[in-house]
């Protein structure tokens, strides 16, 4: 897929604050610093591995004629591209999501029934 699909590579961008906060929390209370251009690079690098990944695990849905990506083709597209040893962890955090999507449905759930 080009950048010209997804609009353009200037409309992709992670949220600079968010970045910030991540990279502070690796860095925890340690004396060095990230310099900002340093932390633009990471998130032009960042957008570029998730378009890199979302792109091949579209292409492995739409040849199972899925119209939807699911962890599977993720967990395919980065093997596919030569990043094994993301999986495990990938596969982690998904399932940790699910688990909490459960948990906000059932109190949703317990909300929406009258008293």
């Amino acid at each position: 897929m080009s950048d010209r699909e997804f609009g353009g590579a200037d409309d992709l961008t992670l949220p600079k604050a968010t970045i910030q906060k991540i990279i502070s929390e690796i860095l925890g209370p340690s004396p060095l610093t990230f310099a900002k251009d340093a932390r633009d690079l990471l998130i032009d690098c960042s957008v570029e591995f998730i378009t890199l990944i979302s792109s091949e695990a579209n292409e492995i849905a739409e040849k199972e004629a899925k119209k939807t990506i699911a962890t599977e083709h993720i967990d395919r597209a980065l093997r596919e591209l030569g990043f094994p040893e993301y999986v495990p962890e990938v596969l982690a955090v998904a399932g940790e999501h699910k688990e909490q999507l459960k948990v906000s449905e059932w109190y949703a759930d317990r909300w929406a029934e009258p008293v």
